[in-house]
């Protein structure tokens, strides 16, 4: 599981953080034949973390935003 802290920064549980290098690791090896170690992984998750994640959380944010925003209006039509 992940959350955003107060400083914007993305943190994850460990169990979350060993899975994603763990991936990372998979990645590389079956798609560039590059055997990472566990720095290097952990280096990559880092920067994707860093740079790309905020993107998606807020994007994930907005649309949940727009989801409820339209969930309230079709509430209001059952006014009578």
């Amino acid at each position: 599981m992940s959350k955003k802290n107060l400083s914007g920064k993305i943190e994850l549980s460990k169990e979350a953080r060993e899975d994603m290098i763990l991936e990372i690791k998979t990645y590389f090896l079956k798609e560039k034949d590059e055997d990472l170690g566990d720095l290097a992984a952990g280096l990559i998750l880092d920067f994707f973390l860093e740079k790309l994640a905020p993107h998606a959380y807020n994007q994930g944010v907005y649309d949940s935003y727009k989801y409820m925003s339209e969930r309230t209006e079709d509430l209001l039509g059952i006014l009578k």
